[in-house]
């Protein structure tokens, strides 16, 4: 499958993609239809700095050497600024083997630092084996997960991988930002309702909303949360 269509605009209100539904068959190749022959600096969620993610991270106060683990990384520029903070054990999952390739060639010889994963947060098999983490950090990727067995095995391998006392981030599209992104539907959210999701083994310390300018111009309305878990 090849997803040339509307790459510039990915995350517009009135995006139509190339895809109407959040199917789980060729999403790899989907994604990766996204990340080539295309500057990734000007799809809908590129962040030149990942400010909101690196600020909750760093209120967490964990050591340099915790487990920080950034789910649907894509190529985002968080592993670098981490990298730069001096944190050493890093991991960067995607679906798409096409977006890590750009963190990869970004970082160089600091690669000794991250492990790179390749695999479906909602159909997981290589992320079933990853260590305990310290802090699980999700920008815009939980939203595309709208039907509720996703939803479910995505919260399922969280409990499963975070440890008593570690740190959940989670950065979606709020109540009134967008309803579509990249051409597949999503889901918003309120600190509430992620609330909900975690239960009562997590603890909401700090939540926020952030308007996010795209490389376009455009404004998309998130809500940036942070929990610990207690139990």
């Amino acid at each position: 499958m090849s997803c040339q269509t509307n790459k510039e605009s990915s995350c517009s209100l009135t995006d139509k993609g190339c895809k109407t539904s959040n199917s789980t068959e060729n999403l790899a190749e989907y994604w990766c239809g996204k990340y080539t022959d295309v500057d990734y600096k000007t799809l809908g969620w590129y962040e030149e700095e990942a400010t909101p993610s690196i600020d909750l991270i760093l209120e967490t106060n964990v050591a340099k050497n915790a487990v920080i683990f950034n789910v649907g990384a894509g190529s985002t520029t968080l592993i670098d600024s981490l990298l730069e903070k001096g944190y050493t054990n890093l991991i960067a999952n995607d679906i798409s083997s096409c977006a890590l390739k750009n963190i990869k060639k970004r970082i160089g010889e600091e690669q000794q630092k991250v492990e790179f994963i390749v695999d479906d947060l909602v159909n997981p098999t290589l992320l079933n084996d990853i260590q305990k983490v310290d802090v699980w950090n999700d920008r815009a990727v939980l939203h595309f997960f709208t039907d509720k067995k996703d939803q479910d095995t995505y919260f399922d391998l969280l409990h499963q991988k975070v440890k008593k006392n570690g740190y959940v981030i989670l950065s979606e599209f709020n109540l009134d930002g967008a309803t579509m992104c990249s051409g597949l539907p999503v889901k918003r959210y309120d600190e509430t309702m992620l609330q909900n999701k975690l239960g009562n083994d997590y603890k909401l310390l700090k939540s926020f909303n952030h308007d996010y300018t795209m490389p376009n111009g455009e404004v998309r309305k998130y809500v940036y949360t942070l929990f610990q878990r207690v139990n």
